[in-house]
C-alpha cells in the first residue's frame, strides 16, 4: 500500500506570532519554531528604538517566545542581559500561555558612537556581562535562574550553551531578524520588522545516548556516549545552522515550508501552534501596591502637582496616582 503524501498548499498555516512545535523522530530531534510579524512591530513601535537596538530586542523576543511556550505549567520565563556596552540592558518576559512583553535600556551617546565606527554586532552592543535565564512558577515556588556569560557570543550561541551546561541538553538555536521596505494601499512608504527562530534539542530515547556524564566536571575520565560523534545530532545541528535569516523571516515561506525544506528527507511531524501576545503585565492596582510600600517622604517627592505620574517601562502605559489616594508606609 502506497504511502499518503501531504500538498503543502493544503496545510494550515500557523502564520506570524504563533510557534510551532515539531519533532524529527529520524534524528531523535525535538524542537519549536516560529515567525514573528505583527507583536515585533507593536513591541517595538511604542519605543521608536534605533535600528541596532531592535535588532538586539527583536532577537531577545523570539529566544523567549521558543523557549517559554515550552512551559508546562502557569508561570513567567525571563530572558534578561546585563552588560557594559551602549545596549546595558535587554529584557523579554513571557507569561504563560501566551503574554509577551520586551523593554531595552541603551545610552544614546555610547550608542551613536558605536553605530558611526561601525560596531553594531550583538557582542559590541552588549558588552561583557551576563545574560540570565529566569524560570519563576509563581507564588510559593522558588524562582529558577540560570546565567552565562556575554562572552563576545551572539545570543544563539549563548543559548546553546546555557542548555548544554545547565540542562544537559544538547541544543541548537538560529535567530533572524529583518527590516521590510515597501508601500500601503494608498502608496505610502511603510516599515515592519519581522523576526525568526528555531530552537532544536536533541533528546533520544535510548539512555545510553540521552545526556554527557561531564558536563558538569564530574569525575573527569568517565564518558559513557561521545555526542560529537553521533551523526543524528552531527546532521541536524548542521541543518538548523544552513537557516539563513531570509528564511527565517520571509513571510512567504512559513514555519511549515522551512521545517519541511530542512528536514524532509528523515520526516518531520508538526503539532499544534501556540499563540503569543503583545500583552504586559502591568495595571493600575499592581503599581499602586507598590506606591504604597513609600514612605511619606517618598510620596511628597515622587509627586508632581498634586499627583503622580508612574510609566511602564514595557508597555509606555502611563497611571496617575492623586496623593490623596496614596496611602504613605508607616
Amino acid at each position: 500500500m502506497a504511502e499518503a503524501t501531504v500538498d503543502l498548499n493544503e496545510l494550515h498555516f500557523a502564520g506570524d506570532d504563533k510557534v510551532v512545535p515539531f519533532q524529527v523522530e529520524g534524528l531523535d530531534v525535538r524542537g519549536r519554531a516560529v515567525q514573528l510579524g505583527p507583536i515585533l512591530n507593536q513591541i517595538l513601535g511604542r519605543h521608536d528604538y534605533p535600528a541596532p537596538v531592535a535588532r538586539l530586542l527583536a532577537e531577545a523576543i523570539v529566544l523567549t517566545a521558543l523557549i517559554g511556550t515550552s512551559l508546562k505549567f502557569e508561570g513567567r520565563f525571563t530572558v534578561q542581559t546585563k552588560g557594559n556596552g551602549p545596549v546595558d540592558l535587554l529584557v523579554a518576559d513571557f507569561t504563560s500561555p501566551q503574554n509577551m512583553r520586551a523593554y531595552a535600556r541603551f545610552d544614546e551617546d555610547a550608542l551613536a558612537v558605536s553605530v558611526k565606527a561601525g560596531r553594531i554586532s550583538p557582542p559590541e552592543l552588549l558588552g561583557e556581562g551576563v545574560l540570565a535565564f529566569t524560570i519563576d512558577q509563581g507564588r510559593g515556588m522558588q524562582p529558577y535562574q540560570g546565567i552565562v556569560p556575554l562572552d563576545g557570543s551572539s545570543l544563539e550561541e549563548i543559548a546553546g550553551v546555557y542548555f548544554r551546561q545547565s540542562e544537559q541538553i544538547p541544543t541548537k538555536v538560529r535567530l533572524g531578524v529583518a527590516e521590510l521596505f515597501d508601500r500601503d494601499e494608498s502608496g505610502k512608504p511603510r516599515h515592519n520588522w519581522r523576526a525568526g527562530g528555531v530552537l532544536a534539542q536533541f533528546l533520544p530515547d535510548a539512555p545510553e545516548r540521552m545526556r554527557q556524564p561531564d558536563l558538569h566536571g564530574g569525575d573527569g575520565d568517565e564518558r559513557e556516549y561521545d555526542l560529537a560523534e553521533d551523526d543524528a545530532w552531527s546532521e541536524a545541528s548542521m541543518l538548523v545552522s544552513t537557516v539563513d535569516t531570509d528564511e527565517l523571516t520571509d513571510p512567504q515561506v512559513g514555519i511549515e515550508r522551512l521545517l519541511y525544506r530542512l528536514f524532509h528527507e528523515r520526516g518531520v511531524r508538526i503539532y499544534e501552534p501556540q499563540s503569543v501576545l503583545d500583552r504586559c503585565s502591568c495595571s493600575r492596582d499592581k503599581i499602586k501596591d507598590v506606591l504604597a510600600g513609600f514612605s511619606a517622604e517618598e510620596v511628597e517627592a515622587s509627586q508632581d502637582n498634586g499627583e503622580i505620574a508612574v510609566t511602564c517601562e514595557f508597555c509606555s502605559t502611563t497611571y496617575r496616582y492623586p496623593i490623596t489616594e496614596i496611602q504613605p508606609a508607616e
